[in-house]
């Protein structure tokens, strides 16, 4: 009797540490198996973040004078399409000019944003367009009541493309007769870009209580909205 027990409880041992065995191998499988789909997601996040970058590589870049670039900064910052604007300097020939330094109007420069912007959504023709309905391009050297050559009419191109579109857009609005003076924009080849003082950039929505923004840019900006919804960003047009 004790041996039939004995060999009924061995017996049982065994299928016990057959179904451990048996567990083990499948939680291991699992746990191998989740390893995986952890990797797989790890590669799909970084295929993403590469995708990402392939699309930044897509934006192209727009230099323009038209004036103070305060004014024109906050314009073309509530474009769609445009990914970022900086006011600077560009076409003259001291390195890394100071603000003060341009003003004098010895270092040649000229009061300059540069536009990153995506040309799927807005078209380097659509920009010109926009700058050249958005400041005077017939006063030489001055827009307003502000004078010098650091406030002069242009746009640095920076390929045989950008050289093209510039020269049809000036011809086209030449013809349609907005101006009923000549258009004294000058098209050069973009050279240098220097970024201007960080209390420069983003001046209108850093300082709307200032004078010259509420008196003199304030009023451009409404009347861009306003005639030009249709191309604002939505953030801007609500």
């Amino acid at each position: 009797m004790v041996m039939k027990i004995y060999k009924k409880g061995n017996t049982m041992f065994k299928h016990f540490v057959i179904f451990l065995l048996f567990a083990t191998f499948a939680l291991g499988c699992s746990l191998f198996g989740t390893g995986k789909t952890v990797k797989k997601t790890s590669i799909n996040t970084q295929e993403k973040q590469e995708n990402k970058m392939t699309d930044t590589s897509k934006l192209e870049k727009a230099t323009l004078a038209g004036g103070c670039f305060w004014c024109i900064e906050a314009i073309f910052q509530a474009l769609k399409g445009v990914e970022k604007v900086e006011s600077g300097y560009s076409g003259g020939t001291t390195q890394y000019p100071s603000y003060q330094e341009v003003c004098t109007g010895t270092t040649g420069h000229a009061e300059v944003i540069q536009i990153t912007f995506d040309p799927s959504v807005i078209s380097y023709e659509q920009l010109l367009t926009v700058f050249f309905h958005v400041h005077d391009p017939t006063t030489m050297n001055r827009q307003g009541n502000d004078y010098g050559t650091q406030y002069r009419s242009a746009i640095f191109y920076r390929t045989d493309d950008q050289k093209k579109t510039a020269e049809k857009v000036k011809d086209d609005i030449t013809k349609s007769g907005l101006w009923d003076d000549p258009i004294v924009t000058e098209i050069t080849q973009f050279t240098e870009f220097y970024k201007a003082e960080d209390y420069h950039q983003n001046y209108f929505k850093d300082n709307p209580e200032k004078s010259y923004c509420s008196i003199v840019i304030a009023p451009k900006v409404r009347k861009f909205y306003k005639e030009y919804g249709y191309l604002l960003k939505d953030e801007v047009a609500k």
